[in-house]
């Protein structure tokens, strides 16, 4: 017995968040920006692929997806309110244009000696679908994930006068509901008679399983970015 699906997914964790606190400390600003577009279209791809892990079968998509969680709470944090909700806005956008992308590439005609279009319609052919269910459930998860940080974050400065307290308490009060509503919307809009009953049932039991360990995990980035933000001011003025 083999438990490489387990690894992969662990360590996923440590390479997606690493990966946007590096864009973030190479690029400021615009590194969140870029991250999520690259991260709310290719966990739309990976979700599509269904792999069997800790005992149970789950889709792909979630630990890249709840870095887009990272993004906006960093957007939060650093740059306030007004950033983060452009940040979900770019990221409703790069989806929507992905799938009118991604269905442009069916009305060609293939060449007769072509050997691809088949294999990318058979990936692509449920992109509509797929996408159409996470942009509901981004659009939904992430809006309330940027109120009901600030919500804790005014919160917490009007009890204890502090604004940089408590960064771990809005953190995970505001992403541990918001990925819950992402896993209810998203899979039941996504999956429901595609797969059968049981395995949705798997599937989001497991996925807001991910949710909650991802959403533990990412409150050590958020603080490595914050301390990064410390040391290179510079990059809130990028």
């Amino acid at each position: 017995m083999t438990f490489q699906n387990e690894i992969v997914l662990f360590a996923s964790v440590f390479v997606f968040f690493g990966g946007l606190v590096a864009f973030f400390r190479l690029f400021g600003k615009s590194g969140i920006f870029a991250w999520t577009v690259i991260c709310t279209i290719a966990a739309n791809i990976e979700v599509l692929i269904l792999v069997h892990a800790f005992g149970m079968d789950t889709t792909l998509g979630n630990v890249l997806f709840a870095s887009s969680f990272l993004a906006t709470d960093m957007m939060s944090e650093l740059y306030g309110k007004k950033e983060a909700n452009r940040c979900v806005k770019l990221g409703i956008a790069a989806n929507i244009t992905f799938i009118i992308i991604s269905q442009s590439w069916f009305l060609y005609v293939p060449a007769p000696d072509d050997t691809m279009a088949e294999p990318i319609r058979t990936v692509f052919a449920n992109t509509p679908r797929v996408m159409i269910s996470s942009l509901a459930a981004y659009v939904v998860c992430e809006l309330y994930d940027v109120w009901a940080y600030h919500h804790i974050w005014d919160w917490t400065i009007s009890r204890y006068g502090s604004r940089r307290a408590f960064l771990w308490l809005r953190n995970n009060g505001s992403t541990l509901v918001s990925q819950l509503i992402n896993v209810l919307v998203f899979n039941l809009l996504a999956f429901a008679g595609v797969f059968p009953r049981s395995v949705i049932i798997q599937i989001l039991v497991f996925g807001y399983g991910i949710f909650i360990i991802t959403s533990l995990m990412d409150t050590p980035f958020l603080y490595w970015a914050r301390n990064i933000a410390d040391k290179h001011p510079e990059l809130l003025t990028a």
